[in-house]
């Protein structure tokens, strides 16, 4: 007999910004990475911009106030973008 296993919501314990990357580290160890471009609001962002990052929500949302975004971390580790990847500036396919 199998039981199932609650779905547990992935939550951020760290964020930080690479270039224009960003990477949150969870708490179950898995670090996920996606570029900035993916996103409409922080393609246009300068580098400074997106260092600006913050976790919110318990861990739940990454938060950039100078850019008034926030991104959910349970659709960044379901890979749900804004832009897809083929128009992300310098994506090959």
């Amino acid at each position: 007999m199998s039981t199932l296993q609650p779905v547990m919501e992935p939550v951020g314990i760290a964020v930080r910004v690479d270039g224009r990357r960003i990477y949150v580290e969870l708490t179950d160890g898995r670090e996920v990475g996606f570029p900035a471009d993916r996103f409409v609001l922080l393609r246009a962002a300068t580098d400074e911009q997106l260092r600006g990052v913050r976790l919110r929500a318990e861990g739940t949302a990454l938060r950039w106030d100078e850019l008034d975004e926030d991104i959910t971390v349970r659709g960044v580790v379901a890979g749900r973008f804004q832009v897809a990847l083929a128009e992300a500036p310098g994506a090959t396919v």
